[in-house]
């Protein structure tokens, strides 16, 4: 099971930048408890001193005060006992370490500071295949400097494209395919990205309920929120850059990007790689909210009634009941995107008031089918087969940062603890 129980373990967890992630994934530790101790490592001095690091921490410009988060309106101060010289401070009652000296994993002090399970979040060391002494860094680097399992909180990216994905290494996504993780095998585990856990959470009940033969084809686009890699204003791109919108302002643009989420779902749900599937990606000038607008193509029965909306949203609406994890959820309300900012632990959040569903016939002709034996079609009166389809769009909001992602992070971060 996936489900992940919130135990006082007394352990250290080691988490690798204190970006958007980083950053929140301190604060669902300190709120979760599971952990006595977060050791951060930001790799350089921050402001002035190690007050900084707290006024960053302890304020969010999308979901507020730390201390509103933990505690609501009986919120006190969460941060206290500051130590420049420890370069330590107290959340909520769980330290807080910052290492402040080396970006390169291999040089990072864990195996001196106790930690054996660490969580990377600057999204730069994304290929398992790289040796722990790569001169730009490597995530195999963290085991080679004392950590016995690193979780990188975005999909692997092998650059040599002819090589094969090492035995070690593991996608994830809580809730699909969780339990294939394998504690005395895999030592690094990709936990795939925001958009990739959302798109896996919608499409498993449907495969579940149809079975992926049903399925002929399918394609998302994700309206995506900006990410910290966007520029504020219009900026001249560095060389060699060959996509020149990711340097326009984010402010005052939607801008067309790429998304992996496609080639990451085959590993997550190994059936995709029998289906054609086109993933594309949009950003928009928001902070947090995003959503997917799946599309497919799913055969009739002969015999039967038509695929409508309702059996999509029934669909839907059972597969949530039933969930274990509460991670599907399923709306009959009409929402925006501000609606889900926060939502705990909702990997995907189905808008059943917009699904859509169209069914008609699609002809093709036998004899244009490649490999078919022609010599059957000298028997058949009629060699235009006519088979009945139906396109469904459906549409699941997700909090890329910290409601879906960063909460299912956490879960899968406790139940590798719980293997040590």
């Amino acid at each position: 099971m996936d489900n992940v129980a919130n135990n006082q373990s007394g352990k250290k967890l080691g988490i690798n930048g204190l970006g958007r992630i980083g950053k929140l994934t301190v604060w669902h530790h300190v709120a979760r408890k599971y952990f006595d101790e977060i050791v951060v490592n930001v790799g350089r001095d921050v402001g002035t001193s190690l007050l900084d690091v707290a006024h960053y921490m302890e304020r969010d410009s999308t979901y507020g005060s730390l201390a509103a988060f933990l505690h609501g309106y009986k919120a006190e101060p969460a941060i206290q006992d500051v130590d420049e010289k420890q370069g330590s401070m107290m959340i909520d009652g769980v330290k807080m370490t910052v290492l402040r000296t080396t970006r390169l994993p291999s040089e990072i002090p864990w195996r001196d500071n106790g930690v054996k399970l660490v969580v990377d979040t600057t999204g730069q060391f994304l290929d398992p295949t790289l040796p722990s002494d790569s001169k730009k860094g490597s995530i195999r680097g963290h085991l080679y400097a004392g950590a016995s399992k690193v979780i990188a909180s975005a999909p692997f990216k092998i650059k040599d494209k002819g090589k094969d994905m090492p035995d070690d290494a593991v996608t994830t996504v809580m809730g699909v395919n969780g339990n294939t993780y394998d504690p005395t095998r895999h030592a690094i585990i990709s936990n795939a990205s925001c958009t990739t856990t959302c798109l896996a959470h919608m499409m498993k009940p449907l495969i579940d309920h149809f079975g992926i033969k049903k399925i002929l084809s399918a394609s998302m686009a994700t309206v995506h929120a900006s990410t910290g890699s966007q520029q504020v204003l219009d900026r001249l791109p560095k060389s060699g850059v060959s996509d020149l919108r990711k340097n326009r302002s984010i402010m005052n643009n939607i801008i067309l990007t790429t998304t992996g989420a496609a080639k990451a779902l085959s590993l997550v749900i190994p059936e995709m790689a029998n289906i054609g599937f086109i993933a594309e990606s949009v950003r928009v000038p928001i902070s947090s909210g995003s959503l997917i607008i799946l599309v497919l193509n799913l055969q009739e029965d002969v015999v039967g009634g038509e695929i409508r909306r309702n059996v999509i949203n029934d669909v839907y609406r059972n597969a949530a009941l039933n969930d274990p994890n509460k991670y599907l959820h399923y709306s009959d309300k009409q929402n925006v995107s501000n609606d889900i900012i926060g939502l705990p632990r909702a990997a995907a959040i189905i808008e059943g008031h917009e699904t859509h569903t169209r069914t008609a016939e699609i002809a093709f002709d036998l004899l244009s089918v490649p490999g078919f034996d022609k010599k059957i079609c000298s028997s058949l009166p009629d060699t235009l087969i006519r088979v009945p389809v139906t396109q469904t769009v459906i549409y699941g909001w997700y909090d890329n940062e910290l409601g879906s992602y960063v909460n299912l992070l956490g879960d899968r971060t406790v139940s590798i603890a719980q293997d040590f």
